[in-house]
């Protein structure tokens, strides 16, 4: 996929946290709460995602310093208000005289997107289109890579004299 152009979600679990509604659900619904637990746990180099299902859930994600706000399973057009109206209100200089509350933060949507309608979800106002359905069911080749020392080469050559002291280790000990 990357040799494709995709960049990867997280390479693994320790790149970014991502607080889902579980993780919320666990500091009692604070999306606030669950913000601040992860920034601790994780220290300054580690970004903070929250995926959110309305426009006040993602607001209090910025308000609380969530680097990245994931709106999920919306509609094309509710994407493009939401994110229109949390840059605009939330983000430095996002409004029309240059102002906004000065927050920095990215948005991103997810949930549903396919390579068919993800143009519909396309706007200035969101920085990353995420999607599973490119390597979701894809059938993936299994194959294996060995290498071989080529015959006459150094590697060959030592590979040979090995094999040779191997076999001669072998007829000493079954001669009688």
């Amino acid at each position: 996929m990357l040799i494709g152009g995709i960049d990867p979600h997280r390479h693994d679990l320790s790149a970014m946290t991502m607080l889902k509604d579980n993780h919320i659900w666990a500091v009692g619904g604070s999306i606030t709460r669950a913000v601040h637990a992860a920034k601790s746990a994780g220290g300054f180099a580690v970004k903070v995602e929250v995926e959110c299902t309305n426009e006040s859930e993602a607001e209090e994600a910025v308000r609380a310093g969530a680097d990245v706000v994931m709106l999920d399973n919306f509609t094309p057009e509710g994407v493009k208000e939401a994110a229109g109206r949390l840059k605009m209100k939330l983000r430095k200089g996002g409004d029309q005289q240059g102002k906004g509350e000065g927050y920095e933060f990215l948005i991103e949507v997810s949930g549903g997107l396919t390579e068919e309608n993800v143009a519909e979800y396309a706007c200035k106002d969101v920085d990353v289109l995420s999607t599973s359905s490119v390597h979701q069911g894809v059938k993936h080749v299994d194959f294996s890579l060995k290498v071989v020392p080529k015959t006459g080469s150094k590697a060959g050559e030592v590979k040979e004299k090995e094999k040779s002291a191997e076999e001669g280790r072998s007829n000493e000990s079954t001669a009688v």
